[in-house]
């Protein structure tokens, strides 16, 4: 005693090692303030880990879908080229890309006489295309991307070759052209589901053109009428740059007397499930670290107040008031500590039990239950920034302990 009377502002060291040994011999106490932060943390991983794993993927998958922010134009118009450069350019539009006549957006896939896709549809692609993102690019007017159902009728792959098939009536002759293209990227299903085949647009000119009964100087079609110089489009592939953009987009294509569709309602459907998603996971978690906090406030309370006496002769014997606050600080830090390794060694279980058992009902590439490093890394932070708020509110109950106390406890 006499040593720590003449040391009264002891070393961190000594603080820890007190701290340690008075948690050890108070170890039922202590076991009962881990397992109510053990409560605590390890749903609350669980449940961040759901929401970042499936719940954050769909929604995600929903939000981010290019398909959702397509604006399609409908019926045939008249456009000329600096009208459609002029929709390209606006802030809105993400991508934008001119398309000739329905009927003639329409072509026969051909590999051999048993794989063959009838009436296909031809469309227009270019640099930025949303739909195509992670595939393959044209690198020229004989490159194509299949949609992948036209990929499994054709059964080819990158690299293979087919032949795009157009018919036409000229001069009372039937005529056809058969066009070898070789195949450059396969299309996911989640992204396109009809047969499809995605060409560049001088292509797609060519074969209107074609039908049309014009010479073809791309296909080195010499019958027909002279090549024309094409000046006007029937309409455009339009994609809004974000969500926020294909109501406005959608509104000035209005202004300009031009009927579009958009999937406005999934949009706010998505959001709104987005929105109800977020409440529920902050409702959940505020409950969740409100009980926390108020179950440690009342634990560490409870435990200043049965170690009075332990107070005030500490106070007595010459610890400052910042050496109680420390021992106290300590005491929270180690049990935080302990708590959220068991915590997060029962998360990576839970989390391994989730993708185990759900894991083979989602696709390829979905994850159940994920949490990021900087994930654990900020729990970790907040968890202990908690604890060290609760400490200090005990920590200011027991500096109100008169070191008399002690005296009169003889």
């Amino acid at each position: 005693m006499s040593s720590a009377a003449s040391n009264p502002c002891p070393s961190v060291r000594l603080l820890a090692q007190m701290a340690f040994y008075d948690l050890l011999h108070d170890r039922k106490v202590a076991l009962c303030i881990i397992f109510s932060l053990i409560a605590v943390i390890t749903p609350l991983l669980l449940l961040f880990g759901l929401k970042n794993g499936v719940v954050g993927q769909l929604r995600y998958d929903l939000l981010n879908d290019p398909r959702t922010r397509e604006v399609r134009m409908t019926g045939n118009g008249n456009y000329d080229l600096a009208w459609l450069t002029q929709l390209s350019q606006r802030p809105e539009v993400g991508f934008s890309i001119p398309l000739t006549r329905s009927l003639n957006t329409q072509a026969d896939l051909v590999r051999d006489g048993q794989h063959f896709s009838t009436g296909a549809e031809v469309i227009p692609t270019g640099k930025g295309d949303p739909l195509l993102a992670g595939t393959a690019a044209l690198q020229n007017d004989d490159d194509v991307v299949l949609s992948a159902s036209a990929a499994r009728r054709l059964e080819v792959h990158s690299g293979d070759t087919f032949r795009l098939l157009v018919t036409r009536k000229l001069n009372g002759v039937d005529q056809r052209l058969m066009r070898s293209v070789t195949v450059v990227g396969v299309l996911d299903d989640a992204k396109f589901t009809r047969p499809g085949a995605f060409i560049s647009l001088p292509m797609l000119v060519a074969l209107e053109d074609y039908r049309d009964g014009f010479q073809v100087p791309l296909f080195a079609v010499k019958d027909g009428l002279a090549p024309r110089e094409r000046t006007h489009f029937s309409r455009a592939r339009l994609y809004a740059k974000t969500l926020d953009d294909v109501a406005p987009l959608a509104r000035w294509l209005e202004e300009q007397h031009i009927e579009s569709v958009t999937q406005s309602a999934q949009i706010e459907a998505v959001r709104a499930i987005d929105h109800v998603l977020g409440v529920i996971f902050a409702v959940i978690a505020w409950i969740s670290v409100t009980g926390c906090i108020a179950s440690l406030i009342g634990a560490f309370i409870a435990n200043i107040d049965r170690k009075r006496k332990d107070m005030a002769v500490l106070r007595l014997i010459g610890f400052r008031r910042r050496s109680v606050t420390a021992f106290i600080m300590i005491q929270a830090l180690c049990l935080t500590g302990v708590a959220f390794s068991i915590g997060l060694t029962l998360y990576l279980l839970g989390s391994e039990l989730f993708n185990y058992l759900l894991g083979a009902n989602l696709p390829e590439q979905a994850f159940v239950c994920r949490l990021e490093p900087i994930h654990f890394i900020t729990a970790l932070l907040s968890v202990l920034v908690v604890a060290l708020c609760v400490a200090a509110i005990g920590a200011l109950r027991a500096l109100k302990i008169d070191p008399a106390e002690s005296l009169r406890e003889i």
